[in-house]
């Protein structure tokens, strides 16, 4: 039987926990602990499958007790329980090494699902590493097409998080700067969850007419309206068991934002001009460029959408201020270019190179990749400091 270890302060939320977990079928033994520091004490006295601790906590909080209990045992599997008002700290308790992370009162099923994805994570890990290797052997190479290139922080941690959201099944909400690659984090969290066998069906809502939009995620009956000469499946029954990403959500009409709240809320849609609910099974990715708060204050965006939407926030920065990422990105670009144009690679100066990393890169990734381009077409077998100022900001 899987143990479990409860670090809370709160007597109450404990006796909740200790409920649940024992009504599984006497599928869990329960160990409690008051404090940080009991829990602390617990952690380097015994092994326990996952750790279920409190955020807030006096004296020694759960953020600490994380670090300390990794720090002893770096195989350790947290669920962080949070308050509401802790949802950006839980996401930092991600980037620490947490497993996922509940938000108080505890909700029942998202709860024990959490805890058995931990618990058969941990069981794989212990039991079988050659296994465990040979699972995520076809994931590796499913994402090699959408290759994350860098090796600033900022990237380090967004796929640190990555890792943690995978395997929880939660909703995301992608933000940044046109063409800072928000996709391709949308990719990387489809292609590493257990959701990787089913396809992830993309929609540019801001490309959509708002009158086909709602056609376009729910699909229409024949006859529904004009031109509806046969039924037609929308994107969520396409996606049904793999993921949905909803790119530039925050232009998405109110109307439509609605019937996705609906659909969210009731795991089911309806097509347009059908009757009968649909049950569908997808996992929602979002992306925007916009400030969806500020979109809120506006009357332009639903604030339960964006609840719903933004569990686990993910914010890309952009290109101009992780700098070091330029070299390796210049280097991919190059090697990928070349082998599909068939034309020699070729190499940057060291003042070239210099150049760029100074450019200010308003377009970011997207920007960068053209430039490449351009240069490896125009530039001499060397591209120089004199190409780039001939060739870029054109």
């Amino acid at each position: 039987m899987a143990k479990i270890l409860i670090v809370e302060d709160e007597q109450s939320i404990r006796n909740v926990l200790r409920s649940i977990l024992l009504n599984e079928d006497d599928s869990y033994v329960v160990s409690e602990a008051p404090d940080g520091v009991t829990g602390i004490e617990k952690i380097r006295e015994s092994d326990f499958d996952v750790v279920l601790c409190d955020i807030k906590m006096p004296n020694i909080d759960g953020m600490e007790v994380l670090e300390r209990a990794i720090a002893l045992k770096p195989d350790s599997t947290f669920i962080m329980i949070s308050g509401h008002g802790d949802i950006e700290t839980a996401v930092q308790s991600l980037k620490k090494g947490a497993f996922d992370f509940i938000a108080k009162p505890p909700d029942l099923n998202r709860l024990l699902t959490s805890i058995r994805h931990a618990v058969d994570r941990k069981n794989l890990l212990d039991a079988n590493q050659t296994l465990h290797r040979e699972n995520k052997r076809p994931r590796k190479k499913v994402s090699e097409s959408y290759e994350m290139v860098g090796k600033s922080q900022a990237l380090a941690s967004i796929k640190a998080i990555i890792e943690r959201v995978a395997t929880a099944d939660a909703r995301v909400l992608i933000t940044g700067e046109n063409g800072t690659g928000k996709e391709l984090v949308a990719h990387w969290i489809h292609q590493k969850s257990r959701r990787n066998q089913a396809p992830m069906i993309a929609v540019n809502c801001a490309a959509i007419p708002s009158e086909l939009i709602e056609s376009e995620l729910f699909g229409h009956e024949r006859g529904s309206f004009t031109g509806a000469f046969k039924q037609k499946k929308g994107r969520f029954e396409e996606a049904n068991q793999g993921s949905l990403f909803l790119d530039e959500v925050g232009d998405m009409s109110l109307a439509a934002q609605a019937k996705v709240l609906r659909a969210l809320q009731q795991g089911c849609i309806t097509r347009v001009g059908g009757e009968k609910p649909i049950p569908v099974d997808v996992c929602i990715l979002a992306a925007t460029n916009k400030d969806l708060r500020a979109e809120i204050q506006k009357g332009c965006f639903r604030a339960d959408l964006y609840h719903r939407l933004a569990v686990i926030p993910i914010e890309v920065p952009p290109l101009k201020d992780r700098r070091e990422d330029i070299p390796p990105l210049i280097e991919h670009f190059l090697r990928k270019i070349s082998e599909r144009q068939g034309i020699e690679k070729k190499r940057f100066s060291p003042k070239a190179l210099q150049l760029l990393e100074a450019y200010p890169w308003t377009g970011n990734i997207r920007e960068l990749r053209n430039v490449v381009e351009r240069l490896l077409i125009l530039g001499d077998d060397e591209i120089s400091a004199a190409d780039v100022t001939s060739y870029v900001g054109k």
